[in-house]
């Protein structure tokens, strides 16, 4: 008999809000969020569920029975999305999705959101805060990465140094950033540019400061490899002290990304092992 224990959480659209042009913020709410906890990551992420419309799914709902009992074509699609902002009083989840039109499948959802929408998710998963003894700290990312830098520098302690690289499409998607840090913070145009090149110009191009850096690198796969060997190869960076993870994968979709990420890291893993070794 398949196992029908709920293994996700639900949330209700309380409120949206446009914060950028190209970025929109939910609220999600209510009693599903009972069990819903957070351990103090400002990486924290979810899976969003996104079930086919004209598919019948389990009731109640399971991912595991999903899994077991349905062809892999019917499964409900997930994107990963970090949590913002957790709320445990008021059982409140705040989520910021990058828009750009109907692209996407998470995007066109988010802008269409009304309250009282369901959102049912996964998790949540995550594995960095940064660390209050660190000299410096480094965070860089795109528009993907975004929220979590946000929570990253929100948790920061007063007046902890830090360098803080964002690539955004224009000034219009910039953010206000709260901050108790000593945080230099660079906005990057894309403007027309490949997605990362102008990150991997300012981080190479940043004068160090002396001591421990503890690092935050994410979004575009391509630039965060790059930067991940710049940073281990040319830097000394140890592993221990650096987040970096391709959220995502410019040309594939998220479950395409999700298919061959771990396969890719482990290549990643061994061309940096060869080149370290040589």
């Amino acid at each position: 008999m398949p196992d029908t224990r709920v293994d996700h959480h639900q949330g209700i659209v309380q409120r949206t809000e446009r914060i950028s042009r190209h970025m929109v913020r939910v609220v999600v709410g209510g009693e599903g969020l009972a069990h819903f906890s957070t351990d103090g990551c400002t990486d924290h992420y979810v899976k969003l569920v996104f079930p086919y419309e004209d598919v019948d799914y389990p009731r109640p709902f399971s991912m595991k029975t999903c899994r077991e009992t349905m062809p892999r074509a019917h499964w409900p699609r997930l994107r990963t999305y970090t949590v913002r902002a957790w709320d445990p009083d008021a059982l409140e989840l705040t989520l910021d999705f990058v828009v750009h039109g109907d692209e996407g499948l998470a995007g066109p959802w988010a802008a269409q959101a009304a309250p009282g929408d369901e959102l049912i998710m996964l998790g949540p998963g995550g594995g960095y805060a940064p660390d209050p003894d660190a000299a410096w700290h480094l965070l860089v990312g795109d528009e993907s990465a975004l929220p979590a830098i946000a929570a990253a520098l929100e948790a920061l302690p007063e007046g902890a140094p830090a360098h803080v690289f964002v690539e955004v499409d224009a000034p219009e998607d910039e953010l206000k950033l709260e901050t108790a840090a000593d945080a230099h913070i660079t906005w990057l145009y894309r403007g027309g540019r490949p997605v990362g090149e102008p990150l991997v110009a300012a981080v190479r191009a940043l004068e160090f400061p002396g001591g421990d850096v503890h690092a935050f690198v994410h979004g575009e796969a391509g630039f965060v490899k790059e930067l991940r060997r710049f940073l281990r190869l040319e830097r000394g960076v140890g592993l221990d002290r650096l987040s970096i993870s391709g959220y995502w994968r410019l040309g594939v979709d998220d479950e395409a990304w999700r298919a061959v990420k771990s396969d890719w890291n482990r290549q990643v893993e061994a061309e940096e092992a060869a080149a370290i070794a040589s």
